[in-house]
């Protein structure tokens, strides 16, 4: 009896021991994002199984753009499938909607979003959020000193009438007028939208030097399109929100020139030898592309790739202090991806602290233009 209820016991530690970590995903697989969710869903198949000796399982559900699927889905992952971290969502309103969710439940959310909005301010809710796209301020200084080299004196902005189009206003107005570039214009339209003629229209009578376009995905086509068709002459930028082989299908020969900033990723092979990323975003290249095709690879699928980097580094901490499948698990976690210092990924070198969550510098930004239907490295 004594030699069965032994064992009995060593099984039921055998099982804590060896406990699942469960990984939730939540990405826009569908809808106006699906160019960004896709390669995201596609990029969690290649993350490994096993991190720090532990079983890992990622469940992928579609929030199809939506906040309130974005909500729905946190609640599910938490409640049903007992998630000890969740990685969502694509945009940022989405991401934006998951937060309350996470922080009702102690558990850490990693966005792959890109308005600093998600992170920033820090405060208790934010505590627990932490993301892997650039900031939309790191990428704006960048986009800014590109329009002063240019010697633009006048921008127009027409983006999203969201959180994604709004952070972006907000950070570049803020750097803009700390660099005289005078903002003449500023129009929203809806991810959904079909015409944007008038907004167009409206920025043309204003004559500006450049246009900064403030969209994610195929949807941030659509102004520049009409901004070509109605003979505008200027400089057109983008945000790093467009960075994917769909944006550069759909928008053709329309966003031929077009100026954005991106992670280094996006163009790993024209980076100089010397660059620090290039190795880490070759990796994830070379993967991508060896699973989907040559070509296939995109900068958002690079997000979701640096979510995995993320937790291959704080995992094992975490595990030192407590079990999977725990309250205390969660909490650990957090400080471990809180604590993360000079781990390379896709996209730059993340070195996190209380009070940054994204964790890049400058090294996580290049500028490029679109030429002959692809991204070229500007030098």
């Amino acid at each position: 009896m004594i030699k069965k209820l032994t064992l009995a016991v060593l099984a039921t530690l055998s099982t804590a021991v060896l406990a699942d970590i469960n990984v939730g995903v939540s990405v826009a697989a569908t809808g106006p994002a699906a160019s960004l969710g896709i390669p995201e869903k596609n990029t969690f198949a290649l993350l490994p199984t096993t991190i720090g000796g532990q079983k890992v399982n990622y469940i992928v559900l579609d929030d199809a753009t939506d906040p309130t699927a974005a909500t729905r889905n946190i609640k599910k992952l938490i409640s049903e499938n007992k998630v000890d971290v969740v990685v969502g969502s694509s945009t940022t309103p989405s991401s934006l909607a998951m937060m309350d969710v996470a922080v009702e439940n102690e558990t850490p959310l990693i966005s792959m979003a890109g308005s600093a909005i998600v992170v920033e301010p820090m405060d208790a809710k934010r505590h627990w959020v932490f993301k892997t796209a650039q900031n939309d301020a790191h990428m704006a200084t960048a986009l800014v000193q590109h329009m002063t080299d240019k010697n633009v004196q006048s921008v127009a902005y027409i983006g999203f009438a969201d959180a994604y189009g709004e952070g972006w206003y907000k950070e570049f107005a803020k750097i803009a007028e700390a660099r005289k570039l005078k903002i003449v214009a500023s129009e929203r339209y809806q991810r959904n939208d079909t015409s944007v003629t008038g907004q167009i229209l409206k920025i043309m009578a204003a004559k500006p030097d450049a246009v900064l376009v403030g969209g994610a995905g195929t949807p941030a086509a659509l102004p520049q399109k009409v901004l070509k068709e109605k003979g505008y002459k200027g400089l057109i930028y983008q945000t790093h929100g467009v960075a994917n082989n769909d944006f550069l299908r759909v928008g053709g020969k329309d966003v031929e020139g077009a100026f954005l900033p991106v992670g280094p990723m996006v163009v790993a092979a024209q980076l100089p030898a010397d660059n620090p990323v290039r190795k880490s975003a070759l990796e994830y290249v070379t993967k991508y592309e060896a699973a989907y095709g040559k070509g296939s690879v995109s900068s958002f699928g690079g997000h979701a790739w640096d979510a995995g980097v993320l937790l291959q580094s704080a995992i094992p901490v975490a595990l030192k202090k407590a079990k999977p499948g725990t309250v205390e698990f969660r909490r650990a976690l957090r400080d471990a991806l809180e604590g993360t210092k000079n781990v390379a990924g896709a996209h730059g070198i993340f070195n996190l602290t209380p009070n940054d969550h994204q964790g890049f510098d400058q090294r996580a930004r290049v500028m490029v233009t679109v030429e002959n239907g692809t991204w070229k490295l500007l030098k």
